[in-house]
């Protein structure tokens, strides 16, 4: 890794000092004499029960009965054994079991079976809850428990017997006060506003927790300010951060209704930004931009989301502070990642993307990023985030950004931040007649290499044509070092539905949509290669795909020029050409 510098570390070492007091004060507040000693005001009764936007299935519910406990692409058959006991097959399985969001498929079920099944199941929970388990009271697993029976209470109480629903709420009281004091520990980003958003939650929700709102309102108005930026993107820049964010805030901004409280102005206006920033980050056909961490779009909760907007009106044409572009003209879409890195204690899951593009033409992507699958994230996280899996420019291997090396400490922070990346980053857009012109540079190669990369495209106004030039330009000087490793790949990774033959020139790819569109690509006085890819974020999990590479020396070839035209293909097959008739063929009827 590249050496740091005094900033990146001063930032570093506080990250990791405040992740070690967390955790430590976190094993203190855990201890059983801390969790049952100290308690919050007695809590005998739910007031309202908020509403639960997530899609149920009751066919789970069966399944649930059944013992078999399908979370996270794992299927864990307990054989009479309780969930809970079991040996968890990844912590991602672990953290969906103990999250109880699954309580909204045996709700659906509506069925005395399904009923009598979540009480038992919630009552193992609280009967084996006297064991410290690390991830069963991590504040953001902690926080989805929490709101899950909240949610789901009517479930869980009804046709409940006395001793049971003192035992619920007595477990709920201790769980929401222990939430109360860790909800700092969470980790920076959505997990920490999911943490306040839940303690929220339960001022509404549960009486005797009224005395906490005040506070509890002050903490997550803050968060709301500090997380949701201007244009309405989240501080991470991961665009499904909103879709998550807006399910649960939605329903909190109607429980306030329920209590006739007045929301609070932070809560408004925060998901009054971010519901434009929806329709800004889709393609045509729904589905949302694979920037920073996104992964398949959950299109349920994506319309459900989407049901609550009341502006409809048109998606902004820039986020400048989440540093994303969107150009259309027509038809044709274009999304441009053009920001820096999010702050070090949020960028986790960003990646090493800028000035990556994606491209679509009606409901039909053409050029994608990878993303990121929905499970199994952390064996592709590596290669999902590094430059090279996005659709823009590597220089000799390396990302634009460096990633935290040291397993040490990446263990520690139970993940790996960016360290460094593009900082001065400028782009500059322009209207004209024929289309729009979008000029975009970043300097994430000029420590290294001495590099500015810089993009121009030009998107066309009758959507047919996508124009692009990448320069690599000096940092220094008027030259490019010589000293120093030039090659340079331009990717451009098509999407799984795409067919793509190179053509015998060298120089062209054709591509084939299922809509029987065909779009050429022409790299000019360059040559390009078809290369495998993978898109991870197919909804049936990763698929095999190819991309578009060209290779260069920046020095010999500062400047590449390449286009997407599109051709229209019949819908209908031309006519075969007619037979000569011969005296032995039939005569046919005119």
């Amino acid at each position: 890794m590249a050496r740091v510098s005094g900033a990146e570390r001063s930032s570093l070492s506080m990250l990791v000092v405040g992740r070690a007091l967390r955790k430590a004060v976190g094993h203190v507040q855990a201890s059983p004499l801390m969790r049952w000693r100290f308690r919050s005001a007695k809590t005998d009764r739910l007031v309202i029960a908020p509403q639960d936007l997530r899609t149920a299935d009751s066919t789970r519910a069966g399944e649930i009965y059944a013992g078999r406990f399908a979370f996270a692409g794992k299927i864990v058959v307990c054989d009479g054994r309780s969930p809970f006991e079991m040996v968890p097959p990844s912590e991602e399985w672990a953290a969906a079991l103990l999250g109880f969001g699954w309580l909204r498929h045996l709700r659906a079920a509506d069925s005395n079976i399904s009923r009598a099944n979540a009480r038992a199941l919630v009552d193992e929970w609280i009967a084996l809850q006297g064991g410290w388990d690390e991830l069963a009271w991590r504040p953001d697993v902690l926080a989805r428990r929490v709101m899950s029976w909240l949610s789901q209470a009517p479930l869980v109480l009804v046709e409940s017997d006395a001793p049971f629903y003192r035992r619920f709420l007595r477990s709920l009281t201790r769980q929401v006060h222990y939430l109360r004091r860790a909800a700092t520990q969470a980790r920076d980003g959505a997990p920490r506003l999911l943490a306040l958003t839940a303690l929220t939650y339960a001022t509404l929700c549960m009486a005797g927790q009224m005395r906490h709102q005040r506070a509890a309102v002050r903490r997550l108005a803050a968060e709301l300010d500090r997380q949701i930026l201007p244009d309405g993107g989240h501080i991470s820049r991961n665009p499904g951060a909103l879709i998550e964010l807006l399910i649960d805030l939605l329903p909190l901004r109607q429980a306030f209704a329920a209590r006739n409280i007045v929301p609070p102005p932070a809560l408004r206006n925060a998901v009054d930004r971010m519901m434009p920033m929806l329709r800004f980050l889709r393609h045509g056909d729904g589905n949302f931009d694979q920037f920073n961490g996104m992964g398949p779009t959950p299109s349920d909760l994506l319309a459900t989301a989407l049901a609550y907007d009341d502006a409809r009106g048109t998606a902004l044409a820039h986020a400048t502070y989440s540093g994303y572009q969107r150009v259309e003209t027509g038809d044709l879409l274009l999304l441009i990642d053009s920001g820096r890195p999010p702050p070090l204690g949020v960028s986790y899951e960003a990646h090493a993307g800028c000035l990556a593009f994606e491209l679509s033409a009606k409901q039909q992507r053409i050029v994608v990023n990878c993303g990121m699958p929905a499970t199994g994230r952390e064996s592709w996280r590596e290669v999902a985030r590094a430059t090279a899996a996005h659709s823009t420019v590597t220089f000799n291997d390396r990302s634009s950004c460096r990633f935290m090396a040291s397993r040490m400490i990446r263990r520690l922070l139970l993940g790996t931040p960016i360290m460094a990346g593009p900082r001065r980053i400028e782009t500059e857009r322009e209207d004209r007649s024929d289309g729009v012109m979008l000029h975009a540079s970043h300097d994430g190669y000029a420590a290294p290499f001495g590099v500015i990369h810089q993009r121009s495209l030009m998107v066309a106004a009758d959507s047919a044509r996508l124009e692009g030039e990448d320069l690599f330009n000096p940092s220094r000087g008027d030259k490019l070092p010589a000293n120093r490793a030039d090659d340079f790949a331009v990717r451009f990774h098509l999407h799984p539905s795409v067919k793509a033959n190179r053509l015998s020139d060298g120089h062209g790819v054709m591509l084939t949509m299922p809509n029987r569109e065909v779009w050429n690509f022409n790299a000019h006085d360059d040559s390009v290669e078809l290369e495998e890819s993978v898109y991870l974020a197919g909804p049936d999990g990763p698929r095999r795909t190819v991309q578009i590479v060209i290779y260069g020396q920046a020095r010999k070839s500062p400047r590449v020029h390449w286009t997407f035209v599109r051709t229209m293909m019949s819908a209908a097959p031309p006519p075969a050409p007619p037979r000569r008739r011969t005296g032995q063929d039939p005569e046919l009827p005119l």
